[in-house]
């Protein structure tokens, strides 16, 4: 149990989560054909750590079920950024968190003990590298194994497969 005394130190390390939504939503719909557990997923961050931020990354396309899923995301304790769902001319659509996940996770990376990366996109790996070089905090990262980019998971501390226990 956290110390609610002003000032005072958290008796469990602290964490910071990342999730990169899209790439988690697809992943384990390809991997699988089911969906993340988030509330699991929480629970299994929170067994261990204090969660100091919680950010989930998604696109806004309007849709009333895609808001029913952010508001549960909300209720659960994640703080929620929206981007605008973009379509372009050729047909082809562009919703890309990778930047804003990356400014974020650097900002709070020196307050955190650990940071615990939600994706398997292999561009996480040098803001994994900096997180651990710079900060030295631990990086934890969670995908689908068989979707998660190498050079991820050679840049982590931890790689934390996401199987049954992860699944609804």
């Amino acid at each position: 149990m956290t110390d609610s005394t002003p000032g005072a130190k958290p008796t469990k390390p602290t964490v910071a989560i990342f999730v990169d939504v899209q790439n988690i939503y697809y992943t384990c719909r390809q991997g699988f054909n089911r969906s993340f557990d988030y509330n699991t997923f929480w629970a299994y961050a929170a067994s261990t750590h204090e969660i100091v931020c919680a950010n989930a990354y998604a696109i806004d396309s309007g849709n009333e079920k895609q808001r029913q899923f952010q508001n549960i995301l909300r209720a659960i304790g994640f703080q929620v950024k929206l981007k605008p769902y973009i379509q372009r001319k050729d047909g082809s659509a562009k919703g890309d968190w990778d930047v804003g996940i990356t400014i974020d996770a650097l900002e709070v990376g020196s307050q955190a003990d650990k940071v615990i990366l939600l994706s398997g996109d292999g561009d996480f790996d040098l803001l994994v590298d900096k997180l651990r070089g710079k900060y030295h905090c631990e990086v934890e990262v969670l995908g689908v194994e068989q979707l998660t980019a190498n050079s991820l998971l050679i840049a982590c501390d931890k790689f934390t497969p996401i199987d049954q226990q992860f699944l609804l």
